[in-house]
C-alpha cells in the first residue's frame, strides 16, 4: 500500500475514533441543548462532520489496504469489507439524522453512542485492523 493510502486510512480511522470519543464526553455533560456560542468548548457538529467524512470512505480505505496486504484468501476479507460498508452506511444515516436537528443535546448523543450500528462499525474497525496487523507481523 502506498504511504499516501496508509495515511488516508489512518486519518479516516482517527476521524471516526475521535468523533466517537468526543461524543462519549459530550453525552456525559448532561446538556439539554447544544451550545453554539464561543467559549463553551468545541462544537459537537464539527466532530460529527468529521465522523461522517470518515464513514464515507472507511470501507474503501480498508479495501485498498486489503488488496495490498492479502496474498491469498482475499475473498474472505472482501466479504468482511462488505459488512464494514453496510455498517458504515447505517452509522452514517444515524449521524446525519442527529445532524439535522436544530439543537443537539447530550441525551441524543448518548443514544447515538449506544446505537448498535455505530458499535458494530467500531468493532469492525478493531477486528479488521488487528487482522491486518497480525498478517503484517507474520510476514516480517
Amino acid at each position: 500500500m502506498s504511504e499516501q493510502n496508509k495515511e488516508k486510512l489512518r486519518a479516516t480511522v482517527d476521524a471516526i475514533e475521535s468523533g466517537y470519543e468526543f461524543m462519549l464526553a459530550y453525552a456525559a455533560q448532561g446538556r439539554d441543548f447544544e451550545y453554539t456560542s464561543g467559549g463553551d468548548g468545541p462544537s459537537i457538529r464539527g466532530f460529527l462532520e468529521g465522523l461522517i467524512k470518515g464513514l464515507e470512505t472507511v470501507a474503501e480505505d480498508f479495501e485498498n489496504e486489503v488488496k495490498d496486504v492479502i496474498q491469498s484468501d482475499d475473498h474472505l476479507y472482501s466479504h468482511f469489507i462488505d459488512v464494514l460498508k453496510v455498517d458504515a452506511e447505517k452509522s452514517k444515516a444515524a449521524v446525519e439524522m442527529v445532524m439535522s436537528l436544530p439543537s443537539i443535546g447530550s441525551q441524543i448523543i448518548d443514544n447515538l453512542n449506544a446505537s448498535i450500528h455505530l458499535r458494530a462499525l467500531l468493532t469492525d474497525l478493531f477486528l479488521i485492523d488487528e487482522a491486518l496487523n497480525s498478517l503484517s507481523r507474520k510476514s516480517q
